[in-house]
């Protein structure tokens, strides 16, 4: 007779992804920049964004696990050869231990298995890579010969040198304000680094057990989050791996689940209420229909959304308190004033303890001020909000 799978309730479910999310757990003591490492080590990537209304998303993330975060760590990592920039479900750091997994996506773009979003000049792209050689690590802007045929497109070396990152021959050694450099990845890339492209079974087992090492809980449709082709190949290691006892079944809402046997042992830890304000692209929320699964919590970034669409403002922020996602807030860091402004704010509907809320909001929106480097707060009372400056 088969043993029946454990239930969970909602309070355990989401307490077991907040835990392997670091998000409810208190970290080991460690120096700032290892605990850094350690960070993105455990999540297994680091989303990097542009969008700098406030600070950017790569260190809003690592800040939200890890209080005492610096944004020069990302840098020093970089630097010392820890983490790499590649693509996971988008760009991002990556741990330099896992380098190898990401080899299965640059051979599938050698082998024409993966379409670039810019098309293949082959000309160009020897072009650039005979440039980079002989002259050592350039940025775009090294190639300004090139002319965009319009206004929203890249240049031509600017898609050859993408071309070239993604297929693995170039890597990106640094950034200088925020731009690329690129260089050979034989001279980025650490001799100690295994390089053996991994096995169908090895790629399979990575994309499933260093997900739930850092999400806890998961269905079979969560995996391979935006890789093309992959969810067929999913649902066997899924069956082997139960085989193989690296996976359970559990059961939420009268829906099957799957975590690890190790995993179900962070039931135990106590709950704790902090209230984390995250970006909209932390790794807790980025895969937004999950999002709503587990958390009952319906949200879109909107900033792309002309300003007439929008319901939640440019840039809402998730809540997060109490192991739950109780509201969004919309604000802006004025660097030149030093000031982050808080534009509006939005309850939801179950939120109850309405005083508690606002009393650690308030103090949370100092901490976020700071790491934003803003000096003070400023809060606009046209929109009704319920805290105070």
């Amino acid at each position: 007779m088969p043993i029946p799978s454990l239930v969970l309730s909602n309070t355990e479910a989401r307490q077991l992804t907040l835990s392997s999310q670091r998000l409810n757990t208190p970290h080991a003591p460690a120096e700032a920049l290892t605990l850094t490492q350690q960070v993105i080590e455990h999540l297994g990537y680091i989303q990097i964004d542009t969008i700098s209304v406030i600070e950017r998303a790569h260190h809003h993330t690592l800040w939200t696990r890890h209080p005492n975060y610096q944004t020069q760590h990302l840098e020093q990592l970089l630097e010392q050869k820890q983490i790499f920039e590649y693509w996971s479900h988008a760009a991002a750091y990556l741990p330099m231990r896992d380098y190898r997994f990401s080899l299965w996506r640059k051979q599938a773009f050698i082998k024409g298995q993966l379409e670039h979003w810019y098309q293949r000049d082959t000309k160009l792209i020897s072009e650039v890579l005979a440039r980079i050689r002989a002259e050592g690590p350039l940025m775009a802007k090294d190639f300004d010969r090139d002319q965009p045929t319009a206004e929203w497109q890249s240049k031509p070396s600017k898609r050859a040198l993408e071309y070239l990152f993604m297929q693995g021959d170039l890597m990106i050694p640094y950034r200088r304000q925020f731009h690329k450099v690129y260089d050979l990845t034989e001279r980025v890339l650490p001799s100690t680094i295994d390089t053996r492209p991994p096995t169908e079974e090895e790629y399979l087992n990575y994309l499933i057990l260093n997900y739930l090492r850092a999400q806890g809980l998961a269905q079979a449709r969560d995996f391979g989050h935006l890789i093309k082709g992959i969810k067929p190949a999913i649902k066997q290691a899924i069956r082997r791996l139960l085989g193989e006892g690296q996976l359970i079944e559990v059961q939420f809402n009268q829906q099957t689940w799957l975590s690890t046997p190790d995993k179900l042992q962070q039931l135990n830890q106590p709950l704790h209420n902090h209230l984390k304000i995250l970006s909209p692209f932390d790794n807790l929320v980025i895969q937004r229909e999950r999002l709503r699964r587990l958390f009952n919590f319906d949200y879109q970034i909107e900033c792309y959304l002309p300003a007439a669409k929008r319901h939640y403002g440019y840039f809402s922020l998730p809540i997060l308190w109490n192991g739950e996602l109780v509201a969004r807030i919309d604000c802006k860091a004025e660097r030149k004033t030093q000031t982050l402004t808080i534009n509006k704010l939005w309850l939801e509907p179950g939120l109850t303890a309405i005083a508690d809320f606002e009393a650690q909001l308030t103090t949370a929106l100092l901490d976020f001020a700071q790491f934003n480097h803003c000096q003070q707060l400023s809060f606009n009372h046209a929109n009704n909000l319920p805290i105070q400056a």
